[in-house]
């Protein structure tokens, strides 16, 4: 899950006593607009979107108004806007009204649980306000530390020297950044990103670093979460009945993250980590249905009834049942596979069958006995397979399952259909 925005981060941050500039809610009256307008001569109005839709400002969803005229015309044309970011189209309900702020250097600075180093990790630039990546290495800190002992001045202060910081942001810096650390920390948070942190002067001249605009991700399975008290809306990228239902399955184990991609699309790919997630969503594009994450070793009773929903509301439509993962460490293969499999025979018992072919990537504990379980359950409905195992790479069998899509559409659907004994659908 993704929250951005500083309708919600201002009060994240204030936690931690971290700075931010002033920012009025979707609805703020025109006299508290006007007042904001007065006191600060610059506001943005930014669109409110659930989940963490990035490229805004690239695509003009972000206003700028020094009066009110402008401010309620930028409230009009943003209120109900949409953006789309890569598979992802997203629209807003509401904007906020910020406070510019005047400053001449900007910085960017981020705090996520990074897989090269196995350690959580600040990144860190004093030329923010732009998209991380097209900057010099030599210009982003990207600096692994110790959890238990948190992220320490010394640490933001010799990232700073390194990357040739001016000498009168690395103080206020060193003051402020590690607080974000305990925000992390203390609140379930897998990541936090604030961009642009901009360096506003204050009395005497000495600057003081404000956040212009906040990001952060959860593990909605910790329960330092709910500390917060955060609506329970915010935790859904869309609010589509799927993915209602499909929430309401957290349990303290096991991840049931899902976001429909294309609700028209072709291939229910139910994947197994975060990463064989990213990847699978790249590569299958619109053919995609949902992205999801179904790891963290999720019982039976959990991932039958994960699959019974998957099924429910996709798989009249689906040519390909993509069961998806990376090699697993903890995640028993035979419960999870024996979950899906008999979902499938249910649905099929309840609704009749439909044309599909089921592709199948993993690796783990009980794989040999979860994929002959799920073979029996397959051959007993008839349905053609192929499986892969983990010695396969998974981006080649991420290609594969393309290719039996294409595959279905050009006349498999219909040779399948023929031999479940139905009529020709198309897809």
């Amino acid at each position: 899950m993704e929250l951005n925005g500083l309708l919600h981060g201002a009060r994240l941050l204030s936690h931690v006593d971290f700075p931010t500039s002033e920012v009025l809610g979707p609805d703020a009256s025109e006299d508290q607009i006007q007042d904001l307008i007065a006191r600060h001569g610059l506001i943005f109005v930014k669109p409110v979107f659930r989940g963490g839709v990035g490229k805004k400002g690239k695509a003009g969803l972000i206003g700028k108004a020094r009066s009110l005229k402008e401010a309620l015309a930028e409230k009009e044309r943003l209120y109900f806007c949409e953006h789309r970011h890569g598979n992802a189209c997203a629209k807003a309900n509401g904007v906020t009204f910020e406070a510019g702020v005047p400053a001449e250097h900007e910085v960017y600075f981020s705090i996520t649980d990074n897989t090269t180093f196995r350690a959580p990790t600040m990144t860190l630039t004093h030329r923010g306000g732009m998209d991380i990546e097209d900057l010099p290495k030599s210009d982003v800190a990207v600096v692994p530390f110790e959890a238990l002992t948190g992220l320490k001045a010394f640490v933001v202060a010799n990232a700073l020297s390194d990357i040739g910081a001016p000498r009168e942001i690395i103080s206020p810096l060193v003051q402020h950044l590690p607080k974000l650390w305990e925000l992390v920390h203390h609140y379930g948070m897998t990541t936090l990103e604030l961009n642009p942190i901009r360096m506003r002067p204050g009395a005497g001249g000495r600057l003081m670093p404000v956040a212009c605009d906040f990001k952060c991700g959860f593990d909605r399975d910790d329960p330092r979460v709910s500390r917060l008290g955060l609506p329970d809306q915010l935790f859904a990228a869309d609010i589509s009945a799927f993915e209602q239902e499909v929430n309401q399955l957290r349990t303290h184990q096991g991840q049931s993250d899902v976001f429909v991609i294309n609700e028209k699309g072709t291939i229910l790919a139910p994947t197994f980590g975060g990463g064989a997630n990213s990847l699978v969503t790249e590569v299958l594009g619109e053919a995609a249905i949902i992205s999801s994450d179904f790891g963290g070793n999720p019982p039976y009773e959990k991932m039958k009834a994960v699959g019974a929903i998957c099924y429910r509301h996709f798989l009249e439509q689906t040519n390909v049942l993509f069961i998806i993962g990376g090699k697993s460490n903890n995640t028993d293969i035979l419960e999870t596979f024996r979950g899906m499999g008999d979902a499938l025979r249910e649905h099929f018992a309840a609704h009749g069958p439909t044309p599909l072919y089921v592709v199948v990537g993993r690796g783990g504990p009980n794989l040999v006995r979860g994929m002959g379980n799920l073979a029996e359950t397959l051959e007993s409905l008839g349905l053609p397979y192929r499986f892969f195992g983990f010695d396969s790479a998974i981006s080649e069998v991420v290609n594969y399952a393309k290719k039996v899509d294409a595959w279905m559409r050009a006349g498999g659907r219909a040779e399948i259909a023929a031999s479940l004994g139905l009529k020709s659908t198309a897809a």
